[in-house]
């Protein structure tokens, strides 16, 4: 196969049955009530490895000729690429060796190395690793899985299409997580027989490549800047997945690190599911733009695996992009109960302290003042900007 069509993402899906799981679609009444239109999430966070990328990896590799198979496969990937890859590769009894960041989440090496793929750290990001692995096939003869630039990646993430059309036929909108472009232009096949269907991607705004690649009408390299989703954090279009997204998608936009976040807090705390930030792209995009799709609305959750630290860093982020996570400093008179007296006052405003410093060294200090560095759990942006006004009318002073 040279190009992707529906016809290939129909194939795929015999290809896949039994193999990757018919994931549900999950009724929202968060999003629906904010959106006056009906909302369900594609639940790709709950697919076998934790994401969508098992469909492309296993059409991918299920089609390998006899000759390519007694090769073996080789790919890199920092996180679910490389789980999928290493799944495809068990099941089909295929030797997979996994090039990964030395920096890469321990889960996720573990995770690997459970499926039976050989791992090998090397260098500080991805670029190495896939350096790394494409070394390593130009002398084995291995063949390279590539996360999204090939026919079969598109059709089998194509599959995700199909199952939201086999289970909503009335969809409206389509909202879909972008890095490289696989699966958005997967889905976007669908657009074959159902023109109708508006599918737009997401991209984060640290890292969106497709936008004035889409604009230039060719793939463009960019720079990107450090992003809680780097699931998506893909600085150049693949070819293949960028004619169809070229041809196919409505519209790709963009999102911030607070809108990611405030999705993954929504998405924990009133779906009920864990998604890693790149799965979230879809919901905030729809938290940024409520009214501007049409229903029904289906947000693609495209993964869900987050190491739990950063699970931690993202949550703290999100609480604060939500208004309910509040850091300040104030200058006391160094002298006992003044630090009392503010904590007191804290707690008469129905403010939940999470952690406190206090701090005399500061340069900015008078004689005889302390520094205190504060913390606070708001009950979000309204009650934070009474808190705020309040301190300042009871005389405590902001450096």
């Amino acid at each position: 196969m040279t190009t992707p069509s529906w016809a290939g993402v129909e194939s795929a899906a015999e290809l896949l049955d039994g193999v990757a799981e018919v994931t549900p679609l999950a009724h929202s009444r968060w999003l629906s009530e904010l959106t006056g239109t009906e909302v369900l999430l594609k639940c790709e966070n709950l697919q076998r490895t934790g994401s969508f990328k098992l469909r492309g990896a296993y059409t991918r590799i299920a089609r390998l000729t006899e000759a390519e198979r007694a090769a073996g496969v080789v790919a890199a990937s920092a996180g679910n690429h490389a789980q999928g890859v290493a799944l495809a590769a068990q099941m089909l009894g295929i030797k997979a060796r996994i090039y990964m960041p030395e920096g890469a989440a321990l889960p996720k090496v573990q995770a690997t190395q459970g499926y039976g793929a050989e791992i090998e750290l090397v260098g500080v990001d991805v670029e190495a690793s896939i350096l790394a692995a494409r070394e390593y096939a130009d002398r084995t003869g291995a063949i390279l899985i590539h996360p999204f630039d090939h026919a079969d990646v598109v059709v089998g993430q194509g599959t995700v299409g199909l199952e939201i059309l086999r289970q909503l036929p009335e969809v409206g909108t389509v909202l879909v997580p972008v890095g490289g472009g696989g699966l958005v232009a997967g889905i976007a096949l669908l657009r074959e027989v159902r023109p109708d269907v508006k599918v737009v991607g997401v991209q984060t705004a640290a890292v969106s490549p497709y936008v004035p690649s889409l604009s230039a009408g060719t793939p463009m390299l960019v720079p990107g800047l450090p992003t809680m989703a780097d699931g998506i954090a893909v600085a150049q279009p693949g070819a293949v997945p960028f004619a169809v997204v070229a041809d196919l998608v409505d519209e790709v936009v963009t999102v911030s690190e607070e809108a990611m976040s405030r999705a993954l807090i929504g998405l924990l705390e009133r779906a009920k599911l864990l998604v890693e930030p790149a799965g979230a792209a879809g919901v905030a995009a729809l938290l940024d733009r409520p009214h501007d799709f049409p229903g029904p609305v289906v947000p693609v959750l495209s993964g869900g695996n987050i190491d739990a630290l950063l699970l931690l860093e993202v949550i703290r982020h999100g609480l604060k992009a939500a208004g309910r996570f509040l850091s300040f400093r104030v200058h006391l008179t160094d002298r006992p109960g003044e630090l009392m007296r503010l904590l007191t006052d804290l707690a008469s405003m129905q403010v939940n302290i999470l952690n406190v410093v206090h701090d005399r060294a500061s340069e900015a200090l008078g004689v005889g003042e302390v520094e205190v560095a504060l913390q606070v759990a708001t009950r979000g942006p309204g009650h934070a900007e009474k808190v705020m006004t309040r301190l300042a009318s009871l005389g405590y002073r902001r450096p």
